[in-house]
């Protein structure tokens, strides 16, 4: 990785900082404006909405117009949305706050997809495991910094400050991308990878164009994906409810300190895995355990432990959430570059849909159970979810493996039926 991606990877990570202040400093200002829980809520439906068509449209959209245009556009147009917001503070109308959410949303999954189907062109295929826990890194940073400062900026200045800060993040990623011209399309030139080549489209229904040609263990993590993220939603309803419990003087430094923990988590995930650039790490059973790693510590977490088992339980899920995130992104990018947008475009409406029913479902069983509960639950549906991938992946191991030793048995290296199937192989399944 040179010095342009790691330029990039940090003008990445100032848009992020001002994306993480700005969800809460939206959500209180979308209170402020609406004046009832129900307008928030809207706001936060017409956000997710947008991220989930823009998903479907994503790989298509990058592959028409270049993944760098992609991403400049998508920040401008964000760009401008908060200074609209910045700039109309409490005169702001519903309709335009709606249309910034909506710009917000769709902005956010065209640049991410974007991005993430670029790394393997930016830094290689040989750099993508590395790249992609710097990214993460620079992620959970930006995580906890906008976290941490969105109160103190509110407070300071004023929502029209905090929404400042958000469009000139943006500004910053824009010109950095502008200034730096990474190389983010491929030449044409089909790339060494370990699956097999993609099959011609297949005639049919739009569902059915969309996912031809995409191996099925690929749609089985892309469903855990999407099933993870409702769990994901679970926690960070309940979070604010569990800091009140614990730390009801300052709730605000109970969330601060339970996510710098977890950043701590991600980081050490990278350290990690960047020695780990090979080999069955990228696989999806990889991933399957690491979902389930990280919905035990973050139930764990919801146990009321003491304070030091709680931190303990914190960095633990941020090292699994940074190992899955560096592994699942990584498989993704191990595609061809002609089907990777579509790859990510799938994965963002699957994650942004996901989020978006837990965030509903949540709420409102959080309404009557406890968090404890209501956690447990959404968790244990996405460790069901691995453990069907686990399952499926092992028994695809083995049936390959059976093939193998059948088709080399007979004379001349064929099987019982006088052919050798040649099964395909993922790597690190």
């Amino acid at each position: 990785m040179d010095r342009r991606f790691r330029a990039l990877v940090v003008a990445h990570g100032v848009s992020a900082y001002g994306t993480y202040l700005n969800l809460i400093a939206l959500s209180l200002f979308s209170y402020e404006i609406t004046g009832t829980a129900l307008g928030v809520g809207v706001v936060m439906a017409v956000r997710l909405l947008a991220g989930v068509t823009a998903g479907l449209a994503a790989g298509a959209l990058t592959t028409r117009v270049g993944r760098r245009t992609v991403m400049v556009a998508t920040d401008l147009a964000q760009t401008l949305a908060m200074v609209v917001l910045a700039l109309g503070a409490s005169g702001t109308t519903l309709w335009v706050l709606l249309g910034a959410g909506a710009v917000l949303g769709a902005g956010n999954t065209f640049f991410n997809v974007a991005l993430r189907s670029a790394v393997p062109v930016m830094v290689g295929q040989e750099n993508r495991a590395r790249a992609n826990g710097v990214l993460v890194t620079a992620r959970s940073v930006a995580t906890v910094l906008g976290f941490a400062s969105a109160a103190p900026v509110i407070a300071l200045g004023g929502f029209g400050v905090a929404f400042g800060v958000n469009a000139a993040s943006f500004a910053v990623s824009a010109a950095a991308v502008l200034a730096l011209r990474p190389r983010t399309d491929s030449d044409g030139v089909s790339e060494p990878t370990g699956d097999r080549a993609e099959p011609p489209p297949v005639r049919g229904g739009r569902l059915r164009r969309r996912v031809a040609g995409l191996a099925g263990p690929l749609l089985g993590m892309i469903a855990l994906r999407g099933l993870d993220a409702l769990a994901s939603a679970s926690h960070n309803v309940a979070l604010p409810l569990a800091a009140h419990e614990a730390e009801p003087s300052s709730p605000a430094v109970f969330m601060t300190w339970f996510w710098s923990a977890w950043a701590v988590g991600t980081m050490l995930a990278h350290q990690i895995l960047k020695r780990r650039s090979h080999g069955a790490s990228w696989g999806e059973r990889a991933f399957a355990v690491g979902t389930c790693a990280m919905s035990f510590c973050f139930v764990a977490a919801f146990t009321g432990p003491p304070a030091p088992v709680l931190m303990a339980a914190a960095v633990a899920a941020g090292f699994a959430d940074g190992w899955t995130e560096i592994v699942y992104t990584s498989r993704l990018q191990a595609t061809p570059d002609r089907q990777r947008g579509r790859l990510f475009g799938l994965s963002a409406t699957a994650e942004q849909s996901g989020f978006a029913l837990g965030t509903v479902t949540a709420a409102a069983a959080l309404e009557a159970l406890p968090a404890l509960a209501v956690v447990g639950a959404f968790h244990g549906a996405a460790v069901c979810g691995a453990l069907v991938l686990l399952l499926l992946t092992v028994r695809r191991h083995d049936a390959r493996h059976g093939t193998d030793r059948s088709s080399t048995s007979g004379d001349k290296g064929e099987s019982a039926h006088g052919t050798s199937t040649g099964a395909g192989h993922l790597p690190g399944s």
